[in-house]
């Protein structure tokens, strides 16, 4: 699994496909390989963190709910703490950062089998990836609609209840159902593009995984679909996963950028990536996302502040109105249905529509999400930076519930995968998909001393 414990492979073991385990050798069997090279790339928010995502620092708000905020059950009782980030998280607002475009080179030249990608924020689409090559394994703010009636929601009228920081309730006649970004929350089905695409990366040449803490399941089991012998690249702050431990596994360890940047160097791309960025993003924004670590660090922690402040005073009304049986009344959120609000603690939701069909592996109005990797991928918008832990996403992991699971689970239902991992074993070996196909997060590891590839 994602977070299992892996032994690094010794460096007297030499690799059966590369010629050593460097970005050299890497780039080397790549240009060998030519027009005929397939690559699949799995990606967290640790790729976003230079286009200044607040999510890939989900984990550093300390909220006291924080994984609740993004459990489904908890939404459809206690909207409001969502879309308080919501007006972070929201696409529009930020540019796409070198390792997207990156990646929509790969895809330029016909090297890109698939992109799996723990995001919501969409800055692959806006980066030039074209659409029929990426899995957005915890949806994206892309599209909306009502967690009741399923009733989709027109994406102007999104636009303005989000950035005014309004919860959305459904159009539909007789409807009252609050509406919801097609982004998979912590008890909720992945969606079926994930499944169907599970074999790429059991066919790819290349497979490389970039800012991601690989936290959150099932999206962590990825890389391991890979066959014995295909090179794997991880670029990330630290090591995650079973990277590392495989013959032809090569460890670029530091930001995603850098990595890329580096590897497009070795592949004699970095000329073409920087021109095609700076043209795509402009060369304020370009120089904004150069800045030094450390003037990015300081202004992301004024925003962090602010933005925790803000959930926690919503948290903190629900609790006080919830205590004296009152209801909370705010002139920016608009009025839930009786009983929305009030609450702290989950709810889970009786109504039959809340499930999805029997059969169905996800419809877009069933799930929601966050690959918040959040060193991060711990919570469902968490595949953050934390690494990669942020990205909105989600990073934790462990799986091993019955496909047919609700949609909407409480949080007593979720599985730790570790009561079945034979199965999970068995469907790597056979490079399918794990058979539960529901984002929970898992435990998390033990701190790994850190190996840098040389």
């Amino acid at each position: 699994m994602g977070q299992q414990e892996s032994t690094l492979v010794d460096e007297s073991v030499p690799p059966v496909t590369l010629t050593e385990r460097t970005l050299s050798a890497l780039a080397e069997y790549i240009r060998n390989r030519g027009a005929e090279a397939k690559v699949v790339v799995c990606t967290g928010a640790g790729i976003s963190t230079a286009a200044g995502r607040l999510y890939s620092n989900l984990a550093r708000l300390n909220l006291p709910h924080a994984e609740a905020v993004f459990d489904i059950s908890y939404f459809r009782g206690n909207p409001e703490p969502f879309y308080v980030l919501a007006q972070e998280l929201h696409p529009g607002r930020f540019h796409p950062t070198v390792t997207h475009v990156f990646i929509s080179l790969l895809a330029q030249k016909g090297l890109l089998l698939k992109l799996f990608t723990q995001n919501i924020d969409c800055l692959e689409r806006k980066a030039g990836v074209p659409v029929d090559k990426i899995v957005e394994a915890h949806g994206s703010f892309a599209t909306q609609r009502c967690i009741d009636c399923q009733a989709e929601f027109p994406d102007d009228e999104m636009r303005e209840h989000v950035l005014g920081g309004k919860v959305p309730l459904c159009k539909e006649p007789n409807c009252t159902g609050i509406v919801k970004p097609d982004i998979v929350f912590f008890g909720e089905r992945m969606p079926s593009a994930f499944h169907d695409n599970w074999s790429c990366v059991g066919t790819a040449d290349v497979v490389l995984v970039l800012g991601t803490s690989l936290s959150v399941e099932p999206f962590a089991s990825l890389p391991e679909a890979a066959r014995t012998g295909t090179p794997r690249l991880l670029i990330n702050k630290e090591r995650v996963g079973g990277l590392g431990c495989r013959t032809d596994d090569v460890l670029a360890l530091g930001s995603c950028d850098d990595g890329v940047r580096r590897l497009a160097d070795e592949l004699g791309w970095r000329d073409e990536l920087e021109t095609r960025w700076r043209g795509l993003v402009g060369d304020e924004e370009a120089e904004r996302q150069l800045r030094s670590a450390a003037e990015q660090e300081e202004a992301l922690e004024d925003e962090v502040n602010k933005l925790a402040e803000g959930v926690e005073s919503i948290l903190k009304l629900q609790e006080s109105s919830s205590q004296v049986g009152g209801t909370m009344e705010d002139g920016d959120v608009e009025k839930l249905p009786t009983g929305a609000t009030g609450a702290a603690s989950p709810k889970p939701c009786s109504c039959p529509s809340a499930s999805a069909p029997a059969g169905a592996d996800a419809s877009p109005g069933t799930r929601a999400d966050a690959d918040a990797d959040v060193d991060a991928d711990a919570h469902a918008v968490a595949d953050v930076d934390a690494g990669a832990g942020a990205g909105a996403g989600a990073g934790a992991d462990e799986r091993d519930q019955d496909s047919e699971t609700s949609a909407a689970t409480t949080p007593a239902d979720k599985v730790d995968d570790s009561r079945n991992p034979s199965a999970n074993h068995a469907a790597r070996e056979t490079h399918q998909a794990p058979q539960d196909n529901v984002l929970q997060p898992a435990k998390p590891r033990a701190p790994e001393p850190d190996t840098t590839e040389t």
